[in-house]
C-alpha cells in the first residue's frame, strides 16, 4: 500500500502502482472526466504514470496552469503529426507549450512553403487525428537508440539535439499513431480530449535562436477541450486587437517609432509625454510621506561598475556591448540597471544606523538588448524608464519597509482599476547554482523575509522556483486586465548580495561595521510597459485626471474659431486641458475624429454659443449632451478630476 497526501492535507491509502487517473476515479467520475494530468511530489506527470511509493498528489484540470501546459504540449505533438502527414520530408525542431497555446519549429522540404492559406488544412488534419483518440505512449530510450531512430527518420535537427544536449539515461520519447518525438513530457494519456483547434499564425524562427543558423518556419496554434472555449478565446483576441496599445497609441498620438532612430526605441510625443509626466507626479506624491530622496544618474557607466555588481557576467552576452573610447582600456556600458549607481550614491559618505532606512529613488532610463523578433510596441523595447528605488535598511527594518512597499503597489493598482491581481514569490533554483550569486544561507534569509512580509499583510502569494533575479528573490505582482490577460507589473526584491559586492557599510549602535540589506522596488515596473497595459486595460479611455486632452472644442464653422480660442483660453486659466479642432471640416467629421482619439468631452460652439457665452457639451461615446456656460462646464471638469484624485488618495 502507498499513502497519498492531497493538497488539503488529507491522506488516503491505495494499492502500489495506482495512477493519477485511478485516484481521480476513486474520488468522482466527474473529476476523472475533467482531470488532464497530475502533480506527484511537485512534478507534473501523466495520469497513467504508476505511483509506487508514498507521495503527495495534485489533480490538474485544463483550467489549471499545469493542465493547460500539458494539454497544449500534447497539441504541439498533434500539430507535428499532422504536418508529418501533410508535408512529406518535413524536418522537426522544437515544439513546446507556451503561455497561450503552442508552436512547432519546422523545416519543410525544399520548395515547400507553409502559409496562412494552409491553416484550415492543418486544422482539419489535426481534428481528424484527434478523433482517433490515439494513446500517447512514453518510452525511455538509450542515447544510441534514440540517435539511430531519428537518423532512420531523417530528422537532422533531432539528431543534433540528441548529440549536443542530451545525456544517456535521461532521454524519453512519446509516440502517438505514426509520430514519435523526443520529449520529457508531461502529456495527455491520449489525443481524444483535444476537441477545438485553431492555427493562429506562422513566422520565421532561427534554429536554436541563433541568427547565424538556418531560418525555420514556426507555426503557432491553440486548442481547447470544448469548442465554446475556443469561441470565447477568439472573441477575446478580437477584443485584444481593438485594444492594441500600438494602434491606440498612434490614434491618440502618444508615442511613435522610427526606423532611422532604431528598433525598440520609443519616442514619446507631446501628448504621451504629458501622460507620462502625470504618472510620475502621481508616484512622487504617493512617496512623499515615505521620505524618498530622488536622484538622477548617468545613462552609461564604467564597465567595472557592472563587473562589480555582477550584471556584466549575467547580462553581458545579452546586453549592448561595451563602448570603447579613444583612451586605452577605457570602456563604458549603456546602463542596464539603476542599482549599481545607487550603491555608489550610498557609498559616497559614511553611514550610521541612524541614517537607515535610506530610500533612493529615480525615474531611471535603462538599456537592454532585445532581439528584433521579440520587440513589441511599448511592452518589449530596448530602452525604458523604471520608476525605480533602492532602500538601504538594517536587517530588522526589512519586513516593515517591504510591507510599506506592498501598500504603495496595491494603492497604484486600486487607482487604475487593476482589481484582479495575484502575487508571486520568485525563488532561486538551488539546483542551478551558476545562475545566482550569494550563499544558500543568504538566499534562505531573504526568501523567508518576503514570506513573512506577505503573511503579515495577509497577501496570498504562490511560489515559483527559478524565477528570482540573479542577486535575490522577489515579489512580483501579476495583474489581469479588462479582458483577462495576465501582465507582470510591480516588483519588490530583497537583496543581501549587492551590498556585499560593493562593500557597503554602516556603523551599528555598538560601533561595529555592518552590511545593509538592499530592497529594490518599482510599483509601475516601467513607464513604457505600464502605459501599454493601461492603454489596453482601458482601451485608451483614461481617467479624466490623466488623459492628455480632456476637452476638444469644435467650432461649427470657421466663423466661430475666434470664440473657440476664447473658450480654450478660459479653460487653460482654469486648469482644464483643451484643444481647438479648427479644421475646415464638417462638424460630424470632427466629432468622429475626436471619438477615435478618445477625447473624454467635446464642446461644440456655434452662433448661439458665441452670442451667449455657452458651450454645447457632448460626452465621449455619444453619451450625455447638454448646453451650459463655459464657466459651469469648466467647474464640472474640475469637480470630476477632484473626485477622481480624492478617491485615489483614499
Amino acid at each position: 500500500m502507498v499513502k497519498i497526501t492531497f493538497p488539503d492535507g488529507s491522506v488516503r491509502e491505495y494499492e502500489q502502482g495506482i495512477t493519477g487517473l485511478q485516484i481521480a476515479e476513486s474520488i468522482s467520475p466527474a473529476l476523472a472526466r475533467d482531470v488532464v494530468c497530475c502533480g506527484v511530489n511537485g512534478e507534473t506527470v501523466e495520469l497513467n504514470r504508476p505511483i509506487n511509493e508514498d507521495a503527495t498528489i495534485a489533480l490538474y484540470k485544463f483550467e489549471d496552469e499545469e493542465g493547460k501546459h500539458t494539454f497544449w504540449h500534447t497539441s504541439a505533438h498533434l500539430l507535428a503529426e499532422a504536418l508529418q502527414e501533410l508535408y512529406p520530408g518535413i524536418q522537426f525542431g522544437f515544439g513546446p507549450a507556451v503561455e497561450n497555446g503552442f508552436f512547432y519549429d519546422v523545416m519543410p522540404a525544399k520548395g515547400t512553403v507553409i502559409s496562412e492559406n494552409d491553416f484550415s488544412k492543418i486544422e482539419e488534419k489535426m481534428r481528424e487525428l484527434a478523433k482517433k483518440n490515439e494513446p500517447v505512449v512514453r518510452k525511455e530510450v538509450a542515447k544510441a537508440d534514440a540517435l539511430n531512430e531519428f537518423k532512420a527518420a531523417g530528422q537532422e535537427y533531432k539528431c543534433e539535439h540528441i548529440e549536443q544536449d542530451l545525456e544517456d539515461g535521461t532521454i524519453s520519447t512519446y509516440t502517438q499513431g505514426a509520430f514519435t518525438d523526443l520529449c520529457r513530457g508531461p502529456h495527455l494519456t491520449s489525443t481524444g480530449s483535444i476537441k477545438a483547434i485553431k492555427i493562429t499564425s506562422v513566422a520565421g524562427a532561427f534554429w536554436r535562436g541563433d541568427a547565424k543558423r538556418e531560418q525555420m518556419t514556426r507555426i503557432y496554434g491553440i486548442s481547447f477541450p470544448k469548442k465554446k472555449m475556443l469561441d470565447e478565446y477568439l472573441a477575446m483576441l478580437e477584443e485584444a486587437k481593438r485594444r492594441d496599445h500600438r494602434k491606440i497609441g498612434k490614434e491618440m498620438e502618444l508615442f511613435m517609432f522610427s526606423e532611422r532612430v532604431g528598433k525598440g526605441l520609443p519616442i514619446w510625443l507631446p501628448k504621451g509625454t504629458d501622460l507620462r509626466l502625470r504618472l510620475q507626479e502621481l508616484l512622487r506624491s504617493m512617496l512623499r510621506p515615505y521620505n524618498y530622496q530622488e536622484v538622477i544618474t548617468p545613462g552609461i557607466g564604467g564597465k567595472n561598475l557592472y563587473v562589480t555588481s555582477g550584471h556584466y557576467a549575467h547580462y553581458g552576452k545579452d546586453a549592448f556591448q561595451p563602448i570603447h573610447t579613444p583612451e586605452e582600456d577605457e570602456e563604458y556600458m549603456l546602463k542596464p540597471m539603476n542599482c549599481p549607481h545607487h550603491c555608489e550614491v550610498y557609498a559616497r559618505k559614511p553611514r550610521s544606523y541612524k541614517d537607515l532606512p535610506l530610500r533612493i529613488a529615480e525615474f531611471g532610463t535603462v538599456f537592454r538588448y532585445e532581439k528584433s523578433g521579440e520587440l513589441h510596441g511599448l511592452t518589449r523595447v530596448r530602452t525604458f524608464t523604471q520608476d525605480d528605488a533602492h532602500l538601504f535598511v538594517r536587517p530588522d527594518q526589512v519586513k516593515k519597509e517591504f510591507e510599506a512597499i506592498i501598500d504603495i503597489i496595491l494603492k497604484v493598482f486600486s487607482i487604475f482599476g487593476f482589481n484582479n491581481y495575484e502575487a508571486q514569490i520568485s525563488l532561486h533554483d538551488p539546483k542551478d547554482t551558476e545562475k545566482y550569486i550569494g550563499s544558500p544561507e543568504v538566499w534562505e534569509e531573504s526568501e523567508n523575509a518576503i514570506r513573512e512580509a506577505c503573511k503579515e499583510k495577509g497577501l496570498k502569494a504562490h511560489e515559483e522556483i527559478g524565477e528570482a533575479a540573479f542577486y535575490g528573490p522577489k515579489l512580483d505582482f501579476m495583474v489581469k486586465d479588462a479582458i483577462g490577460r495576465r501582465w507582470q507589473l510591480g516588483t519588490i526584491q530583497v537583496d543581501y548580495n549587492l551590498p556585499q559586492r560593493f562593500r557597503l557599510e554602516y556603523t551599528a549602535e555598538d560601533n561595529t561595521k555592518k552590511t545593509p540589506v538592499m530592497i529594490h522596488r518599482a510599483p509601475f515596473g516601467s513607464l513604457e510597459r505600464f502605459t501599454a497595459v493601461l492603454i489596453e486595460h482601458t482601451a485608451g479611455h483614461f481617467p479624466l485626471w490623466l488623459t492628455p486632452d480632456q476637452v476638444a472644442i469644435l467650432p461649427i464653422s470657421e466663423k466661430y474659431n475666434d470664440y473657440a480660442q476664447k473658450v480654450a483660453a478660459y479653460f487653460d486659466k482654469q486648469g482644464v486641458r483643451a484643444l481647438v479642432d479648427d479644421r475646415n471640416e464638417k462638424i460630424g467629421r470632427k466629432i468622429r475624429d475626436n471619438e477615435i482619439k478618445r477625447t473624454p468631452y467635446m464642446v461644440v460652439v456655434g452662433e448661439k454659443e458665441a452670442a451667449e457665452g455657452l458651450v454645447s457639451m457632448r460626452k465621449q461615446g455619444g453619451g450625455e449632451q447638454a448646453t451650459m456656460t463655459m464657466e459651469a462646464f469648466a467647474q464640472r471638469i474640475k469637480d470630476e478630476v477632484a473626485a477622481q484624485l480624492h478617491a485615489a488618495e483614499e
